[in-house]
């Protein structure tokens, strides 16, 4: 019987494309966009950074140096974090989902990031009871230590937590760690893959 629903932010609840971050970054720098994209987003300081190894100001640094930016920090982060849009199809369902269940966020993401997009929604966010992510959990998806770092927020065993992610990867390692999961597509089939599982929607 599942008792905890488990749900990542990115391209589930929210979508993301960091081609919106690259795009304003353009301006400030000589740099082919594919290029500063590794940079940013392919590179071990945004590893680093995703894990909580480093702090928001390192990357900050080492991102501007490397991708030969010329922005002040502040237009870097305003562009840094300008990625997100809602997914309605999932936002929908939390208020229909929660009081029958524990619902818990696990997702890869940084400080910057985060803090963005848990105050731009935080009135579906509101209704979760913990918000696992890498940066608090020094790992990042599909790493077995992430996914033991967020059980321990869901009151439930492994087998009684239902993980919904868009990665067919994190899915499979969440299926190894006990959980049981579905790989989001948004095509309108969620609410019928969750009552597959065995959930009810209010």
């Amino acid at each position: 019987m599942i008792r905890t629903l488990i749900f990542d932010f990115g391209n589930v609840l929210a979508f993301f494309d960091h081609g919106r971050a690259l795009r304003q970054l353009a301006r400030f720098t000589d740099m082919d966009p594919v290029e500063l994209g590794l940079i940013l987003y392919g590179s071990p300081i945004e590893d680093a950074y995703e894990r909580g190894a480093i702090s928001t100001a390192e990357y900050v640094r080492e991102a501007k140096l490397n991708g030969r930016l010329t922005c002040s920090d502040d237009d870097f982060l305003a562009a840094f974090c300008d990625i997100f849009w809602p997914n309605p199809e999932v936002i929908d369902l939390i208020p229909r989902l929660k009081p029958r269940y524990r619902l818990v966020l696990a997702s890869n993401t940084n400080d910057a990031h985060f803090t963005r997009f848990s105050a731009d929604y935080a009135d579906v966010l509101g209704r979760f009871d913990h918000l696992g992510t890498s940066h608090r959990a020094g790992a990042r998806k599909p790493q077995p230590e992430f996914f033991a770092h967020v059980q321990r927020f869901t009151r439930a065993a492994p087998a009684e937590c239902l993980f919904v992610d868009d990665l067919p990867v994190n899915v499979e390692a969440a299926q190894r760690f006990g959980w049981e999961g579905i790989v989001y597509r948004p095509d309108g089939t969620l609410p019928e893959k969750l009552r597959a599982a065995g959930v009810e929607i209010g």
